[in-house]
């Protein structure tokens, strides 16, 4: 058993909180707002508030760093505001852990850091990335910050799109126009994205990146096709024109050399609840 914090109990952090919890971990988390930790701790999870602002604040916020292990979920508000403000909150967040008990963390990122160029043999954590070719220069700094500053042990997961249960990419699409539909996507399930970090700290997988899609690339049309015949909702109107190698995708075959194993391999068998249904 370990005692484990998660900054952002979100909607990956609150079912990563249930997972651990059921596995018989010690679990303690955040959320921004007193109104949503009084929520969940009538859930039964250990919820306390705490924002970066950039500076922290909160309520006893202190227990989260009297963990072994912490797991970072808090994302940059937008890829093309700077970043200034997120590195400050990560800077903070340092100077927390320099005096705590954590001793190994994990720094949930996304796919998003790599270029936005087509790569039809798909990018792997090995890919050289920097500020002049990242697709998201402020997570390209908020790794790199982390890994030069921390003196935790540390991973990093780069998630791709997370998706099921009620986001549902067909419905983003429905009844427009001149939709990109040609290329492979590179999506996570929801709670496969909970298990693998889960699966990083029990399997104590660290000083690693991992990139968390699943194996298979299916078409955006296919899904949206899919979608749109099983949940009701409108189809897109029409689609872009197909460019030759328009495709970009993200290897996930490091994670699956750790012996991981995806409850959902394929986007088009994620499972989905609409209100209609």
């Amino acid at each position: 058993m370990q005692k484990i914090s998660i900054i952002g109990l979100g909607w990956i952090g609150l079912p990563l909180a249930k997972i651990l919890q059921e596995k018989g971990h010690q679990v303690i988390g955040s959320t921004t707002t007193a109104e949503k930790a009084n929520l969940l701790l009538k859930e039964g999870i250990n919820a306390i508030q705490f924002s970066l602002d950039p500076y922290p604040s909160g309520v006893g916020f202190q227990q989260l760093f009297q963990s072994e292990t912490l797991v970072i979920n808090i994302p940059p508000r937008s890829r093309y505001d700077g970043g200034e403000k997120y590195l400050e909150q990560l800077k903070f967040l340092k100077d927390l852990l320099l005096t705590s008990a954590i001793k190994k963390v994990v720094y949930v990122s996304s796919t998003g850091v790599y270029p936005d160029e087509n790569n039809q043999s798909g990018y792997t954590e090995n890919d050289i990335l920097n500020a002049e070719n990242s697709g998201n220069l402020n997570l390209w700094k908020a790794e790199k910050y982390l890994q030069e500053n921390l003196s935790q042990k540390l991973s990093i997961i780069r998630f791709g799109g997370l998706l099921g249960d009620d986001r549902i990419p067909g419905k983003y699409f429905s009844g427009k126009e001149n939709v990109t539909g040609h290329t492979g996507v590179n999506f996570i399930y929801r709670l496969d994205a909970a298990r693998l970090i889960a699966y990083v700290i029990e399997k104590e997988l660290w000083g690693e990146t991992f990139n968390g899609v699943a194996p298979k690339h299916p078409l955006r049309k296919e899904i949206y096709e899919k979608n749109a015949r099983e949940l009701g909702i409108d189809p897109p109107l029409s689609y872009a024109h197909e460019k030759e190698n328009d495709q970009r995708i993200i290897s996930g075959q490091k994670i699956l050399e750790k012996a991981f194993d995806f409850l959902y391999p394929d986007p088009l068998d994620f499972p989905y609840s609409y209100p209609n249904q």
